[in-house]
This record gives structure tokens, C-alpha cells and sequence, in this order.
């Protein structure tokens, strides 16, 4: 756990005059990313739809919650999974190593570059793997093509980004080492966030791609995660289930199977913002192409299933809103 502390010795935190006030946002107070724009400007930790109300909802002096299909809740007790964070003095804020310099992409990145030189021939595709297992992934190219464009060029290193550990806007395979840093059971898993905690900013959007015939209908959904409308940058999540709450805030880019590995990501322990215990690593994003549908696509090892007892952990009294970019 990281703990900064001002004027005492003990670890200094730079402070710039004149900036927004910015902290560590809390959970529990989260609003749903279609109300984040009546918020202050400043960058919080990206949301995606607000999970709608389950067993897991009840009041941590409730018996314990179960899911749908079988696995205990153990929640947090108070005290437990706490994190530190610094409160800047008003008018300053904690320096976090912006960009000197605009996106060198301008906000613009085509298919057309982002699949430059890729070999074969078929229906465009992803493998993600996780340190829990592969999932495997029929892209959208043809319903959202900005947005396919986005995510292949940063899983490609096509795509520059900023690096504060570079200072410089890079070229080199973004998600590759990145966690699935926020686990909700019978809703979602999300990831792709460099910062870990869903509040790493990529200083730079691109616009949502809701595309008509795409709806939250099912679990495996590929979708992309916000803090309001047009407000995507890289972090993405996978549905476990069908979410209609979310088909008007939400670009759905591609489909991923086998939907029991994103059970099974979803049910792991967790703490404080849904944040698994131990980290779920995405430990490589692979584009290709391949002949036949999804079905063709996702004919990988079944994975164990989740054993049956505690498999969650999440802070009382209920989960906050999944974050988006």
C-alpha cells in the first residue's frame, strides 16, 4: 500500500499551484458515468454502468448474499482493505506527469492504420491472455470501426500513447502487463487501465460507437468504459450477463468467449473498489484473422469452474458503478 505524506519526512508529494483540486475518488460515492460531466473537470477513475441492485446489495450485517448461480458474498468488514490517499491543499493539485505535448494522432487513429501489414485473411480477432486463462474475441470492425481501430492500434503498439514513466508519447503494445483492475459477479469485469485503479488518464478521447443493432443482451460482450459521452479512451469491460441498462452510454466492439473464464475472473477475491486481491493479469493482447464467426473463433480449453463457497469480496454495503475510461 502506498501512503504519501505532506511535509513529514516521510515521502514528499509534488504539489503544482494553480491546478484543479484532485484526489482518490471513493468508491462508495461513485455516480454512474452517464452523471460524471456534472462533475468537476478533474480526472477521476473512469466508470462504466452502474451495476443494477443484487443479493450482493444487502447490508454487510445481512446473512451472507449469495448469487444466482451459487457462490457466497463475504464482504469487508469496516477497516479492512483501507487505502491512504492525499488531499492536496485547496488550489493545488498532486503532479502526475501530463503530456508536454498534444496527441500526435490528434485524436484520430483509422483501421486502415491500425491494421497495417496484418496477415491472413478472415474476420478480425483478439486473444486476450489473462493469468487466469484466454479468452478469445470476434471484433466488430464492420459496427465499430473507430473503436476496433482504437484498441487494435494500442494492442499492436500502432497506436502512440503517454507514458509517464517515459515522459513521451510511445509506440509499444499498451495492454500487454495491464490488470483486470475491477470485478463485479452476474455483471462485469473491467481492465486495460495502466494506472491499475481506473484512473489512469490517456490524454485523449474518441467517440462512442453505439451502433443500432448491438444491444447489452448477453454475457461476453466486449464493450468499451467511460465517464460520459465521447469520454473512451482504452479501458474496456467484458459482461458476464445481459445488461439492458447500459445499451445507450456504452460502444459494444466485440464479442469474447468462453463467458465461464469471465465468470471465474469476476468471482475472484476482492477488496476495496472491487479490486481483486491477487492481480488479474492481462498478460497479452494478440490481433489476428480467422475464417468462420465467433463459434470458430472461440473453440479454446474449457476452464475449470469456480469452486463453490467464499468467492467474493467487495466493501459494504454494496458495489460501486463499474468505471470506464
Amino acid at each position: 500500500m502506498k501512503a504519501a505524506f505532506l511535509c513529514l519526512g516521510v515521502s514528499v508529494v509534488t504539489l503544482l499551484p494553480g491546478c484543479r483540486e484532485s484526489m482518490h475518488p471513493d468508491p462508495e460515492q461513485e455516480r454512474p458515468a452517464s452523471e460524471a460531466l456534472t462533475q468537476p473537470a478533474a480526472k477521476t477513475e473512469e466508470k462504466a454502468p452502474a451495476a443494477q441492485p443484487a443479493e450482493s446489495a444487502k447490508k454487510a450485517d445481512d446473512k451472507p448474499a449469495v448469487t444466482n448461480d451459487g457462490y457466497e458474498v463475504v464482504r469487508a468488514k469496516e477497516g479492512e482493505s483501507a487505502e491512504v490517499a492525499v488531499k492536496p491543499p485547496p488550489g493545488y493539485q498532486i503532479a502526475t506527469g501530463a503530456p508536454d505535448s498534444k496527441d500526435p494522432h490528434d485524436g484520430k487513429f483509422s483501421l486502415d492504420e491500425a491494421l497495417k501489414d496484418l496477415p491472413g485473411k478472415g474476420n478480425l480477432h483478439a486473444t486476450i491472455r489473462t493469468s487466469m486463462g484466454s479468452l478469445e474475441c470476434r471484433l466488430f470492425d464492420d459496427k465499430a470501426p473507430k473503436t476496433v481501430a482504437n484498441f487494435v492500434g494500442l494492442a499492436r503498439g500502432l497506436r502512440k500513447f503517454w507514458s509517464p514513466k517515459d515522459k513521451a508519447w510511445v509506440n509499444k503494445p499498451y495492454y500487454d502487463g495491464t490488470t483486470f483492475h475491477r470485478v463485479i459477479p452476474e455483471f462485469m469485469i473491467q481492465g486495460g487501465d495502466w494506472k491499475g485503479d481506473g484512473s489512469g488518464d490517456m490524454y485523449y478521447t474518441i467517440p462512442d460507437e453505439l451502433h443500432p443493432t448491438l444491444k447489452h443482451d448477453r454475457g461476453g460482450l466486449l464493450c468499451m468504459a467511460n465517464r460520459g459521452p465521447n469520454t473512451n479512451e482504452a479501458q474496456f469491460f467484458i459482461t458476464e450477463a445481459a445488461a439492458a441498462h447500459l445499451d445507450t452510454s456504452y460502444s459494444i466492439f466485440g464479442e469474447c468467449s468462453p463467458v465461464d473464464l469471465v465468470k471465474r475472473i469476476a468471482r475472484v477475491p476482492q477488496g476495496h473498489g472491487n479490486k481483486p486481491l491477487t492481480p488479474v493479469v492481462i498478460e497479452k493482447v494478440t490481433i489476428g484473422r480467422r475464417a468462420g464467426g465467433l463459434d470458430a473463433a472461440s473453440k479454446v480449453a474449457p476452464t475449470p469452474p469456480v469452486p463453490k463457497g467464499s468467492a467474493t469480496q467487495i466493501p459494504a454495503p454494496h458495489p460501486a458503478a463499474p468505471g470506464g475510461n
